[in-house]
């Protein structure tokens, strides 16, 4: 049967606590597309062992990952919230994928170029992360997929390889099995750092984290780098090299952002002077989402719930999916539920 509401898929990497850049530049746009579409989200551990790791901190990175996500607003009424590893389909499919995918392609990968420079050994993991994200959206043979511009390739692939399996194995050949997801870019797609030079990361130290106490996201805020030519108190400067401006625009209302405009411009205000203003819009929105994890923390049950739940709604979809691919590509039929 033809779904009537278009299927979203999205994953996360279990790197402990959310940091505002995750927030900005894809949870945020999750909240409000959970309302619009039937919508899937993964916490995907596979993709996190791709690299050096500590086993004995992956369980409460992943844990603390899926608590940020549900306190930001993911509602687990409305969304399919799990995670991955949850769901063994996802690396039974990557497999199948494999089989079907060129390595020359995934050497071209510019993410899989840029990571491999950075490790002195290069596993075959690292090489085929695409193929395995080509599974976590085709196992939910999910039509769109938010991604940053920087994800844009891998999503790519993913419809390379949609079309490369539907054409050796769709029948008929003219009615595709896997849709080729579309891209639907994050509204902020690019969020830096306190140093303004780097994409927020973890790895480079300049984030904020979405849950921090408010004294330590004030005492990151203080020394964040602004505009530059401002050196004086008295400097007027540009607010749009200024990252302190821009992150205004994602946490205060458009008549603040005009008027930290006007006052940067006039050194009306000094730099410290504009980032207590952008503290305070911080707040409204941190507030509440740190609020809500203290919750979760406290029973422990409703993050529990949430996430069997939706491991058990994401399997139903993925068992169905691969009864179909074994059938259409002649191998031995899945084992009765």
């Amino acid at each position: 049967m033809a779904r009537t509401t278009p299927r979203v898929f999205s994953g996360i990497q279990p790197s402990g606590e959310l940091h505002i850049g995750n927030y900005l530049g894809a949870v945020q746009n999750w909240v409000a597309l959970q309302h619009r579409y039937e919508s899937i989200f993964c916490v995907v551990d596979y993709h996190a062992i791709t690299v050096p790791y500590d086993p004995r901190e992956l369980p409460a990175r992943t844990r603390e990952l899926a608590i940020s996500l549900l306190a930001a607003g993911i509602d687990p009424d409305v969304a399919t919230v799990f995670v991955q590893s949850a769901v063994p389909e996802h690396t039974e499919l990557a497999w199948i994928f494999n089989t079907i995918t060129p390595i020359g392609e995934l050497e071209r990968q510019t993410q899989f170029k840029d990571k491999a420079q950075r490790q002195e050994s290069v596993s075959a993991g690292l090489l085929n992360y695409p193929v395995l994200q080509a599974a976590d959206i085709l196992l939910y043979r999910a039509d769109t997929v938010p991604v940053g511009e920087d994800q844009v390739q891998h999503l790519e692939l993913s419809r390379e390889v949609a079309r490369r399996w539907n054409a050796r194995f769709a029948a008929p050949p003219d009615e595709p099995y896997f849709p080729e997801p579309a891209p639907l870019l994050t509204p902020t797609r690019r969020v830096m750092g306190l140093d303004g030079q780097s994409k927020m990361s973890k790895s480079m130290g300049n984030t904020i984290g979405l849950l921090e106490p408010p004294e330590d996201v004030w005492a990151k805020l203080r020394p964040a780098v602004t505009d530059p030519a401002r050196v004086r108190r008295t400097d007027p400067g540009t607010p749009e090299v200024c990252n302190i401006y821009h992150l205004h625009r994602a946490f205060n209302p458009p008549e603040t952002v005009d008027l930290v405009a006007t006052q940067c411009r006039t050194a009306g205000w000094g730099c410290i002077e504009c980032k207590r203003v952008l503290f305070d819009g911080m707040e409204r929105t941190l507030g509440p989402v740190r609020a809500r994890a203290a919750e979760l923390r406290a029973d422990p049950s409703m993050v529990d719930a949430a996430l069997d739940a939706g491991a058990a709604a994401a399997r139903r979809i993925a068992q169905e999916t691969m009864r179909d691919v074994k059938a259409r590509m002649g191998l031995a039929p899945a084992a009765p539920l």
